[in-house]
């Protein structure tokens, strides 16, 4: 294991049964294995997760690592009365459970939420599905880019007078299964009170309307739908500066975005200064928010002239450094590569018995000042003796006629 981390504790002696595949269930999960839950994630004996063979044939691709930490992998052929048997016995024992089958799948397997609470009344059961109960697209299947578009955030994503544009993080996987693992959290703490579970139930259509907040803000105050504005130049009506602005020598990346509040008005001041413009403070045509709006395209060129003479990092430290918000669009290699996140935690390196070194984002909390340590992707079935035989007391003669059984 390299980088920084440490084993969390926060969740232990929780136990998950997790049947979740792809990201938006897997993330969720992932994200209670980084506490310290132990999450048994079921998967099918001959092809498991289809998120192992998203980039190939080759098992175990970078894509399920990411979403797949700490975790551990039992394999369990539904289709056979004794591997159902097997579940609903893990079910028993189990705090947690959490699915995002296709709509339908789990009822008709038997393991709705009526039968699991009749044998465990204490389960937190959880469903993560495209589109809400009682949604006039209840039954459609979804991916993240179905609920990013159902859901509101294409419509502001892109620039003015153009078609929208497909945001490029994963909100409607990543960013439901979080929502939904911090209802889990609240499940299990008020559990700690009553004993009782509860079902917990998110639509990613649904989970979009909340990292749309500022959006909808907008829409009431106006009465109109918000226009997508882009970030290639101020907006008209909007703060000024506030875009992106390019930087040398010129890349694809190599852009910078600047941002005056305007509950601060000291920030213009500022940023004068730092790109030696300060003749123009206290100048009419830009010394009001609204005067720089007015001449948006102005400004823009003035912030411009002195971004184009620096590096996108070069702008970015000297602009922060005198008290003005500026971020540089780092891209995923460079990332990946910035020793201050490995060095932090925030990027750890695992080392993978198939595919060797693979670099992922941890948890981004930090606990005592320090995230929790991210461990490899299951094997395919890698945890069914220890899990069978620490959680239902099963023998290596027990599990030697499972496998023989075609059973795990």
């Amino acid at each position: 294991m390299m980088g920084v981390g440490v084993e969390l504790d926060c969740l232990e002696g929780i136990r998950v049964v997790d049947f979740t595949q792809f990201e938006a269930g897997p993330s969720c999960t992932e994200s209670l294995a980084w506490l310290g839950a132990e999450v048994v994630k079921i998967e099918n004996p001959r092809t498991g997760d289809p998120g192992r063979r998203l980039q190939g044939a080759k098992p175990d691709p970078w894509y399920f690592h990411q979403f797949n930490a700490n975790k551990k992998s039992v394999t369990l052929n539904l289709k056979a009365a004794r591997g159902l048997e097997i579940v609903r016995e893990l079910l028993k024992k189990a705090d947690v459970t959490i699915e995002n089958m296709a709509p339908g799948t789990i009822e008709r397997l038997g393991l709705g939420y009526d039968e699991v609470k009749k044998i465990n009344p204490g389960i937190v059961y959880c469903q993560v599905k495209g589109f809400g109960v009682g949604s006039p697209y209840e039954k459609s299947l979804a991916f993240d880019m179905i609920a990013q578009a159902a859901g509101g955030t294409f419509s502001v994503t892109g620039e003015g007078g153009r078609a929208p544009v497909k945001p490029g993080p994963s909100l409607g996987d990543t960013g439901t299964g979080m929502l939904m693992a911090i209802s889990i959290l609240g499940a299990l703490y008020k559990r700690s009170k009553t004993g009782q579970g509860r079902l917990l139930q998110v639509a990613m259509q649904d989970a979009m309307l909340h990292y749309m907040r500022v959006p909808f803000s907008r829409t009431q105050l106006s009465g109109r739908p918000v226009l997508r504005d882009g970030s290639s130049r101020s907006t008209p009506g909007g703060l000024t500066p506030s875009a992106l602005y390019p930087c040398k020598p010129g890349g694809p990346n190599d852009y910078v975005y600047v941002f005056c509040s305007r509950a601060n008005p000291e920030h213009w001041q500022r940023l004068l200064k730092v790109i030696g413009r300060e003749d123009l403070s206290g100048d009419e045509r830009y010394d009001t928010q609204q005067a720089r709006t007015e001449r948006g395209a102005e400004v823009d060129e003035i912030i411009a002239a002195w971004t184009r003479r620096h590096t996108k990092e070069e702008a970015m430290k000297l602009i922060g450094a005198a008290g003005v918000p500026a971020g540089a669009v780092f891209d995923t290699l460079e990332l990946m590569n910035d020793p201050s996140l490995a060095e932090r935690g925030i990027m750890q390196t695992i080392d993978h018995p198939t595919t060797g070194k693979v670099k992922m984002p941890s948890w981004p909390v930090r606990f005592d000042g320090t995230p929790p340590q991210v461990k490899p992707s299951p094997l395919l079935g890698q945890h069914v003796d220890d899990v069978l035989g620490s959680w239902l007391g099963m023998d290596a003669k027990q599990l030697a006629a499972l496998r023989q059984e075609g059973i795990v």
